[in-house]
């Protein structure tokens, strides 16, 4: 919860994020290359209470035999939207959690966040060897 000039704005903790709800299949193909993105990712900026709206971009190859449900992602990266978490805190956990359920280091995410107060944010977490 943050308390600025009178007004008060809630949001939840990381405990929210719910990794869980990722799922894979099975997918024998270590040499494609898969993109996922979308531009309406959002969390809460902890510091202000404001939202973060971000595109988000996954990169990764399936070398741990597995790839990622997209429905299940979607449920995912829901999970987030009211979170309060940093920006470079927010790249950081769904690389470490979809690392975890793909089974894999070759990974990849980056958000670009929208610009505020004239600022534009990207951060990458993770990098791919092929």
């Amino acid at each position: 919860m943050v308390k600025t000039e009178g007004k008060t704005f809630d949001f939840l903790s990381e405990d929210a994020i719910r990794p869980d709800y990722l799922e894979t299949f099975d997918f024998d193909s270590p040499e494609q290359y898969i993109i996922t993105e979308t531009d309406e990712f959002s969390a809460v900026c902890p510091f202000s209470g404001l939202p973060d709206y971000a595109y988000l971009k996954i990169e990764y190859y399936p070398t741990g035999g597995k790839c990622i449900e997209l429905k299940s992602l979607k449920y995912y990266i829901i999970s987030i939207r009211n979170v309060g978490i940093y920006q470079e805190a927010a790249t950081k956990r769904v690389y470490e959690d979809l690392k975890t359920v793909l089974n894999t280091e070759n990974l990849k995410v980056t958000t670009v966040y929208n610009i505020r107060g004239g600022f534009e944010t990207t951060c990458t977490e993770g990098h791919l060897n092929k």
